[in-house]
């Protein structure tokens, strides 16, 4: 029996517990930086591995090496814990219990695929010319995990990193995956409007930022659709408008929140000024002051071309180049793109949706998402595939 072999016949033996694990994870799901009782569990589960994990790293993470039977690089491998703040409308047996908390992003998942990936792993300790670091972050949701456990050392000493996102869109028992940009930059958008309240039927002596914030709305569209080559992919959404407090009154401010995505980190620094100039104008032809807050949160995430063939091969090996796919870039973000600043690495989309309808299946973030759980096995076999033939004799 291969190596390869031995990893899948591995994965399917302990599938079971996995998927096991996983449902306890989604019935109790944890906010990000609250994640204390997931983290106690894989706390727990690294111990009984024989493992000596580090716990509260930036913020609830959890950290832990394996040390092979001899000298070699350090591989990371990493998963996300935290859930979202979602009502769960799936009606399965093993709902979330927390109400308005649900894994609607597949954390849970990815938490039991590492701790799978760990059991498999740990079976081969001595074949190992290496160490594995297996992290568990907390607060991905919000783009603050990664930051919080780097600034903890969590990479120092890595040579490479590897992760991977559950896709429902994606059927399980495939794999997505492609060298240079998989997933789009994150910043944050937030615009205040000044105008001047008085009476709703009363507005010629007002000046209203009502009507300044729905034009700024529209105008900021013609930032991708009319500045960005159609080739650079990018995304100005406008998330939040709270203004008022009555219907016939006109407020004096109104404040919008929004998220700018994009796959080129060329245009990601022209991003800035576009959008100010474009609020800016916008609000003075309807008389009002604007300020505008830009937030840069994470870069894109950028997979190493190296470490992409690595993930290629384990693939083909573990399913067959049938079952391998090469994703157009998104603009989701992910911030696994804050590991990528320090070590070469990879992340790649893990196919959860069903064998067949996968592009019709509930998305991440939906309140009725419900991932295959058999792409679990094939997760943790992933991972460790991956890891033993980057530290193999």
């Amino acid at each position: 029996m291969s190596t390869s072999e031995l990893v899948m016949e591995q994965a399917r033996r302990i599938e079971a517990d996995l998927i096991a694990i996983r449902r306890e994870l989604h019935r109790f799901p944890e906010l990000s930086f609250e994640e204390s009782r997931t983290a106690a569990a894989v706390a727990a589960e690294l111990t009984r591995l024989g493992l000596e994990p580090r716990t509260g790293v930036g913020g609830h993470g959890v950290v832990a090496d394996l040390k092979g039977g001899r000298e070699g690089p350090l591989i990371a491998l990493r998963a996300d814990m935290d859930a979202l703040p979602v009502t769960e409308e799936t009606g399965l047996p093993f709902s979330s219990e927390h109400p308005g908390v649900m894994h609607a992003c597949g954390h849970d998942v990815h938490t039991s695929v590492l701790i799978g990936a760990v059991r498999i792993l740990t079976e081969h300790r001595a074949e190992l010319s290496g160490t594995v670091r297996f992290i568990f972050q907390s607060a991905e949701e919000i783009l603050a995990g990664a930051k919080a456990m780097i600034e903890q050392g969590v990479m120092d000493r890595v040579d490479e990193i590897y992760g991977l996102h559950n896709l429902p869109s994606l059927p399980a028992g495939t794999v997505s995956v492609k060298p240079g940009v998989l997933m789009g930059s994150i910043d944050r958008l937030e615009i205040r409007i000044e105008g001047k309240g008085g009476h709703g039927g009363y507005p010629h002596a007002c000046i209203d930022p009502i009507v300044a914030a729905s034009a700024v709305v529209m105008a900021l569209q013609t930032a991708v659709s009319r500045e960005i080559p159609p080739t650079r992919g990018a995304v100005v959404t406008i998330g939040t408008i709270h203004a008022g407090t009555a219907n016939n009154i006109i407020p004096d401010t109104v404040e919008l929140t929004g998220t700018v995505r994009n796959l080129d980190n060329e245009w990601r620094e022209k991003m800035p000024g576009v959008v100010e100039r474009i609020v800016a104008d916008t609000c003075k032809a309807y008389r009002c002051e604007a300020k505008v807050t830009y937030i840069r949160q994470v870069p894109p995430v950028m997979n190493d071309e190296t470490c992409t063939r690595h993930v290629v091969e384990a693939a083909d090996r573990l399913i067959g180049r049938e079952n391998r796919f090469e994703p157009d870039p998104m603009t989701y973000g992910e911030d696994f793109a804050e590991y990528t600043e320090f070590a070469n690495g990879c992340f790649f989309w893990l196919g959860s949706g069903p064998r067949s309808g996968a592009d019709e299946a509930a998305g991440l973030h939906s309140p009725r998402f419900n991932p295959d759980e058999s792409c679990i096995g094939l997760g943790a076999a992933m991972l460790a595939e991956i890891t033993l033939h980057r530290l193999s004799t």
